[in-house]
């Protein structure tokens, strides 16, 4: 008689909800919305998915502010690789009690000169997650690499000596010569390495321990390798007209097409 009541309730555990723990830990990265065909609602979006912009270095150039991450997908494809580099918990105090939720720092990166860092904050470990990887590529910015001594093969290493700061931590990364490997903590190594940086000597003070504001200062010095103007780069700059610009019929008829559609 038991048995046919928790069958008609539906089987063992709570409910039709099953045996979950409540708390969403698993690494859940996909979802339904990767099955869905793109469909881009941004100028940039809209040249971008009829090619009319070949490299992700057109986009930086003329400084576009990239508002879709499958404008990072279509160029980087299966290039770009995803890292889970901290999750913890966070509380707030409410007059029920203490809310916990889960903050997740994610890194992606190719390998090859791009990297960028998301962190969000979610209920669960799974949405925390998706939605880091979401706001990581959208952040995902050029990483300028360089040599240690002769230009002699690829760039190897920093340009320069770069420092990156958040809160009390301050990072510094310094050029080594080819060989020398990733001298850092962990996570900073998995950050340049994500970066596409072989060698590299660093430093850092503060307290690392905090490990979203160290791995923030670490971003923010490979960040700012294009923020130098080396002698390299002195050369004359020649001009050339905004991608929004040389494809405006292009735009025109797209958005008259958008305008039909409302009607």
């Amino acid at each position: 008689m038991a048995d046919e009541r928790r069958a008609a309730r539906g089987g063992f555990g709570r409910g039709d909800r099953g045996r979950g723990r409540g708390r969403g830990r698993g690494r859940g990265r996909g979802g339904r919305d990767d099955e869905k065909e793109w469909v881009p609602v941004t100028k940039l979006g809209r040249l971008v998915k009829e090619g009319k912009i070949r490299s992700l270095e057109e986009v930086y150039l003329f400084s576009l502010p990239v508002k879709e991450f499958q404008i990072i997908d279509y160029f980087c494809k299966d290039k770009l690789n995803d890292e889970v580099m901290k999750i913890m918990p966070v509380q707030k105090q409410t007059s029920a009690g203490q809310r916990t939720r889960f903050k997740a720092f994610i890194a992606v990166g190719d390998s090859d000169g791009h990297v960028g860092l998301g962190v969000k904050c979610a209920k669960e470990v799974a949405t925390a997650i998706r939605a880091a990887i979401v706001l990581a590529k959208l952040s995902v910015v050029p990483v300028r690499r360089g040599y240690w001594g002769n230009k002699v093969g690829m760039p190897h290493t920093v340009p320069s000596k770069i420092t990156g700061q958040c809160g009390s931590v301050r990072v510094r990364l310094i050029p080594a010569p080819r060989g020398t490997g990733l001298v850092a903590a962990p996570a900073t190594k998995k950050l340049l390495s994500m970066a596409g940086i072989k060698d590299c000597y660093t430093s850092s003070r503060g307290h690392t321990r905090t490990m979203g504001n160290f791995i923030k200062a670490c971003f923010f010095a490979l960040q700012a390798t294009y923020g130098y103007l080396s002698p390299d780069l002195w050369r004359e700059t020649h001009f050339l007209r905004s991608p929004y610009q040389e494809h405006t019929d292009f735009l025109a008829k797209a958005a008259k097409v958008v305008a039909k559609d409302d009607e």
